[in-house]
């Protein structure tokens, strides 16, 4: 019997060291953390999916107000959350070259060639690199040259809808926006036509779907499989995106470079930009600089890699990754709050209208970039709904959070420590806004815009690590609700769900039952 207890007891001890010692991790540098308890109770509440992502988080952080920061621990790997606005300026802008990489995800390094090779994934010098070489595919004249392009998508869209009133009396939105951005992804970075809405079963929007799938118990184990045994899934040939998927964007940007290089094809796009760059020739400043705050952080052009095919490649899916999913979810998210808010879409309407009398039926870059309304709409619902929810940084060198407040400890962080700045909860802050819950566009007007601290509405990210293509989704956002408003009126259904309810997905917030809204034609 003593042998038992004795056996016991040393199990007890090993299990503490091996597994239980890890969770309290942020408890003994004097972070706030979760009991042992409810870290377990957290963890078996999201592995059985009772709670998605956005609601864990939130979770965490509406647990310590008035911290500047608090741990957390995903699967047993220690996360520091930063919950201060001015803490997130600190490691993200001023304090940039101490986290300038996202998170290390394994499944990246080791299973995935063309995630590993994308601006998201680098780190270092080589995302340094392909920022600046990408950058210039993104300012406002690359925009303006590109604005027709959409505006003529946009126009054929709504022609669409017009041409088919049996479809508009009820619509999932998700489904419609996302055909929407696959067309507009398709000719802007791949230079491939599509019409998604005449032709639903396109290969290149059902390879865009299969690609951005996150749900489903496979699709699940997939990720989860390869974040946590990388070299086991490679050897096993388990990946994180589908393989089919994954085949035919590879062979048909392999396939379109080959093209182009042949027979001399020049395509104001992505691609062409990248093809450019391969050969020396893309217009660069001389100096990628940052700046941003009181950071202003410049470095110098060096000597580059030449660019492969497979960075090519890389660069160009996750443009598609991006706009795909994530502008369309946007989308959704505006409709549906114009839809349950008439009087804010009336007023949109009247703007839409007046712009509409002065273009003469045909927008303009400029006219658009002055529509404030639209401006002020777009803003909130990105503020309410922001897409991702969450951002990360990795600590690139070490780093100690100076304490600040009574009680508060220095808190050093190694390198390759993850910490988390966690868009959605900060959104949804009683603190940073009143009655977070309330779609209100006029919380940035003019006069409340300029009251909005920096660093408390993020829909983009943060600091150099930012979304290099915010403009282009703002502009694709405001062009095809431009012409949507100016013929329909946005309305709900019985299908709709008032108030929304939110899936547990991992990365993106999306509605558990869809998107379901009509559109009524309007009578003038």
């Amino acid at each position: 019997m003593a042998i038992l207890y004795l056996a016991g007891a040393v199990l007890c001890v090993v299990l503490y060291f091996a597994f239980l010692k890890r969770f309290t991790y942020w408890k003994s540098r004097g972070v706030p953390q979760y009991s042992l308890l409810v870290n377990f109770r957290e963890l078996l509440l999201g592995l059985i999916s009772h709670r998605g992502t956005t609601e864990t988080i939130q979770t965490i952080y509406n647990a310590f107000p008035g911290s500047r920061y608090c741990g957390d621990y995903q699967c047993s790997t220690p996360i520091l959350v930063i919950r201060d606005l001015e803490l997130i300026k600190k490691v993200a802008v001023v304090d940039f070259d101490h986290f300038t990489d996202h998170v290390n995800m394994s499944v990246a390094q080791d299973s995935e060639p063309i995630w590993k090779n994308n601006l998201l994934a680098l780190k270092g010098d080589k995302w340094k690199d392909m920022r600046a070489t990408l950058s210039p595919s993104f300012t406002s004249s690359k925009m303006k040259a590109m604005f027709n392009l959409i505006s003529n998508y946009s126009k054929a869209f709504v022609e669409y809808c017009e041409e088919h009133p049996d479809q508009a009396h009820s619509m999932e939105m998700k489904d419609v926006f996302t055909r929407f951005t696959n067309d507009i992804i398709a000719t802007c970075a791949f230079g491939i036509n599509c019409d998604s809405m005449r032709n639903p079963q396109n290969e290149f929007y059902l390879m865009g779907k299969d690609i951005t799938n996150f749900t489903g118990f496979w699709v699940n184990f997939r990720m989860i499989f390869t974040f946590l045994f990388p070299r086991l899934a490679k050897r096993l040939q388990i990946t994180f995106f589908s393989k089919r998927a994954t085949h035919f964007f590879a062979t048909l940007i392999r396939e379109n470079i080959a093209s182009r290089e042949q027979n001399g094809i020049i395509r104001p796009d992505m691609i062409h930009l990248l093809l450019e760059a391969r050969k020396g020739k893309a217009r660069e400043d001389s100096r990628f600089t940052v700046t941003e705050g009181v950071a202003d952080r410049q470095e110098e052009k060096r000597k580059k890699e030449q660019l492969t095919d497979l960075d090519i490649t890389a660069q160009a899916l996750i443009f598609f990754l991006a706009g795909f999913d994530t502008v369309s979810s946007l989308m959704c998210f505006m409709a549906h709050e114009l839809a349950v808010n008439a009087d804010i879409q009336e007023r949109l309407q009247l703007e839409v209208d007046d712009i509409m009398r002065q273009c003469e039926g045909n927008i303009t870059y400029e006219a658009l970039s002055k529509m404030e309304y639209m401006d002020m709409v777009v803003s909130e619902t990105m503020r309410k709904w922001p897409s991702p929810v969450f951002s990360n940084r990795a600590c690139t060198k070490s780093y100690t959070i100076e304490p600040e407040k009574e009680g508060e400890k220095a808190v050093k962080l190694n390198v390759n420590d993850p910490i988390l700045i966690p868009i959605f909860a900060i959104h949804r802050d009683e603190n940073n806004y009143e009655n977070p819950t309330r779609f209100d566009p006029e919380r940035f007007n003019r006069e409340n815009k300029a009251s909005v601290l920096p660093y408390q509405f993020i829909p983009f990210g943060v600091g150099p690590r930012s979304c290099i293509g915010n403009r282009f989704a703002l502009m694709e956002t405001k062009l095809v609700f431009f012409y949507l408003l100016s013929k329909f009126n946005l309305v709900v259904t019985e299908k709709t769900d008032v108030p929304l309810q939110l899936g547990k997905h991992a990365f993106q917030l999306k509605a558990k039952n869809g998107f379901w809204l009509a559109l009524k034609a309007r009578t003038r």
